[in-house]
């Protein structure tokens, strides 16, 4: 048992501005779960919900020589989850307005012929990029994209666990969000 773990907030957070990594740890322990279980109220969605904590605790670590507490520690993290959460309604909230959008315009344009070329090269563009993820990771996207298997269903087919499946398919929409780019990556998301 550690001796951290008798260590007050204020205490904790004077050593993680030095830049001890066992106090950051100890803090991390401390509200990791109650920060998880705040989020996941919110959001109703544990990934966006663990994702939410982690990225404040990234945060946390990757300012900690700026830290200053000017209010008690757990306060700090429940605002800090509190704000991390708007910032992905509303980022929800965009993606939702350009891909409504994006579909409204790709509706308008059905019989243009100019429009039908750039979308025969945008699918062979998305195509070449599924092409060069690593090949295990294209196989379960292409199960779960293409064929439209569950998660479950990859799993049982491949022999890999459920919880490799979703990293999977979400490490490979993450790396074709980033090669195809935001209009691409809608266009993708819509007619795939």
């Amino acid at each position: 048992m550690s001796a951290y773990n008798s260590f007050s907030d204020q205490k904790l957070t004077t050593l993680l501005r030095e830049g001890d990594k066992a106090a950051y740890t100890e803090i991390f322990n401390r509200y990791n779960s109650l920060l998880f279980l705040h989020a996941f109220k919110k959001l109703q969605n544990r990934e966006e919900a663990k994702d939410v904590v982690q990225e404040v605790f990234v945060k946390i670590w990757a300012t900690r020589e700026e830290f200053v507490l000017a209010t008690n520690l757990a306060g700090y993290l429940y605002t800090c989850i509190h704000h991390k959460i708007l910032d992905l309604f509303a980022h929800q909230k965009t993606v939702t307005k350009y891909t409504g959008f994006l579909q409204h315009f790709l509706d308008e344009s059905k019989g243009n012929t100019d429009h039908l070329i750039r979308e025969k090269q945008l699918s062979l563009i998305i195509e070449q990029e599924i092409a060069a993820l690593p090949p295990k990771m294209r196989e379960v996207f292409e199960l779960s994209r293409k064929k439209q298997l569950s998660h479950k269903e990859i799993a049982g087919h491949l022999g890999i666990s459920e919880e490799t499946v979703k990293s999977q398919v979400k490490n490979a929409l993450k790396i074709l969000r980033i090669k195809l780019g935001m209009i691409s990556f809608l266009f993708f998301l819509i007619y795939f």
